[in-house]
């Protein structure tokens, strides 16, 4: 009977998960965005659905918090920090005085319309306080959606940085909650502790973990994917264990990792990718085989109420205020402003209250539910529609995908990467001869506006060409500096 179970329950996940893919792939033809598409099926599948009975809150919460690591993983593998670099002030703006303020007057808004004890409305507050890492960087790509100056990197740090915040803001708030006599100064110890260990670690284990997969020579290729997933898992679990933010370090990690150079890096992001989305649509459906639609109706009018003060003021005051000294032309606050979207993580968050055994947890539950299918239905469908109106909309740039791959072997550390001749440089317009780049480097193709060339000795290089080039890593720095780039 044990075994009728496990495949009857595979083979529903499998369905599942196809079903989802092809609703996304419907959806993405109206416009409507995959996440709120997999929250769908996971509803239509439930218990006022099909009939799959699922109430384990405290599953839902694991699986939500395996899955928020390696979405912020794959978040910190895409970040790149010479882009990033300039908005980090304005990001931790928006990480720390940005979430306070859209806590705050959330929990003002329930407390004086609805008559929400304070505590419990600043758990509100507190829980839909930061922008979902998942929603952000899946709509975007989904939207195929350029935006110009620095919002899309301001966006990106953004969603990964306030994470934590929420979380810490969630957990302190319970801890109140739970022991009424503390007071709010009393959490603040916890939050320097998580947030000071979640960077150090972060950027100690990120170093440590790029010197493992550059040093540890294993067998076979498809290990190196296995060896990424138990570094991620023990820099995320490590750093909690230690009492810091391991949503912090694992982000932190992520960006070391991105923008440094390591074996297999190409075919490792490319499974990271894959276990992104992996986990993204596995977390939304989750939690949507967890709601129960008829359980939402008597707190709609609540619910929507929260929705609409959250997307037309408490988002756009936070971020006018956390951005009010940044030198930002106005249309750009704005569009960070609307590309506020809640996803996953503040339904997640939301079990917490509940399994805390927390009074009108289940109303919270439900109205942060609310807020997340209009955050995504109403934000994420017009994102496109308000870049336009607000003229922070451009293209993306064409990456081709190179031709060929390459499998280092031995024990020389070659890696085979692309490397971008920055117009203006001392090589824009130079012979590859004249640069004088070390023996040790092999210019492979020269990709010039997607057309492949056979470099020669003569091949007068262009600024925007990509050089792909295999070389070790001091010969890859070098060749870096000789094509005008600064690291």
């Amino acid at each position: 009977m044990g075994e009728v179970h496990a495949e009857l329950f595979l083979l529903l996940a499998g369905v599942l998960l196809l079903v989802s893919l092809l609703m996304s792939r419907i959806g993405g033809r109206l416009g409507i965005p995959g996440l709120l598409l997999f929250l769908g099926v996971g509803m239509v599948a439930g218990s006022d659905g099909l009939g799959i009975q699922f109430q384990d809150y405290r599953l839902a919460q694991a699986i939500g918090t395996v899955a928020l690591c390696f979405i912020l993983f794959q978040g910190g593998l895409d970040t790149n920090w010479a882009h990033t670099r300039p908005v980090v002030r304005r990001g931790l703006s928006l990480a720390t005085v940005g979430v306070l303020g859209t806590a705050g007057i959330m929990a003002a808004f329930v407390h004086y319309a609805f008559g929400f004890p304070w505590l419990t409305a600043w758990l509100l507050g507190a829980v839909v306080s930061s922008t979902d890492a998942s929603a952000v960087f899946s709509v975007l790509k989904e939207r195929q959606l350029g935006l110009k100056g620095d919002v899309a990197p301001l966006l990106e740090f953004e969603s990964g940085g306030n994470d934590p915040m929420a979380v810490f803001l969630t957990v302190g708030l319970l801890e109140l909650i739970a022991n009424p006599g503390l007071g709010v100064l009393s959490i603040v110890p916890l939050f320097l502790k998580q947030m000071l260990l979640g960077a150090v670690f972060g950027v100690v284990l990120g170093r440590a973990a790029l010197w493992v997969l550059n040093r540890l020579q294993l067998q076979f290729e498809g290990l190196y994917s296995v060896l990424s997933l138990a570094l991620a898992l023990t820099i995320f679990a490590g750093t909690a264990v230690a009492g810091g933010s391991g949503f912090l370090a694992i982000y932190i990690a992520g960006v070391i990792l991105g923008n440094a150079d390591f074996i297999h890096k190409r075919s490792l992001i490319g499974f990271h990718d894959g276990l992104s989305w992996l986990m993204q649509v596995a977390m939304f459906l989750t939690l949507g085989l967890l709601v129960n639609p008829h359980e939402l109706l008597p707190t709609a009018g609540l619910a929507i109420a929260c929705a609409l003060v959250l997307v037309f003021l408490a988002r756009p005051v936070s971020v006018y205020l956390a951005l009010a000294r940044a030198k930002m032309p106005l249309n750009e606050k704005s569009m960070v402003a609307w590309v506020g979207l809640r996803g996953a993580v503040p339904i997640v968050l939301a079990t917490f209250p509940l399994l805390a055994g927390v009074e009108q947890a289940q109303t919270l539950f439900n109205i942060v539910f609310f807020i997340v299918l209009t955050s995504v239905l109403l934000q994420g469908t017009t994102l496109t529609l308000v870049a336009r109106f607000l003229h922070v909309r451009e293209a993306l740039p064409v990456t081709a995908a190179s031709p060929i791959t390459y499998t280092p072997t031995g024990h020389d550390r070659n890696d085979m990467v692309e490397v971008e001749v920055v117009p203006g440089s001392a090589a824009d317009g130079q012979r590859i001869v004249d640069l004088h780049l070390p023996p040790e480097a092999l210019v492979i193709l020269v990709n010039r506006a997607g057309e492949y060339l056979i470099p020669r000795g003569a091949t007068d290089l262009r600024g925007g060409d990509q050089v792909l080039v295999l070389a070790g890593p001091e010969e890859l720095r070098e060749v870096r500096r000789t094509l005008g780039q600064r690291r």
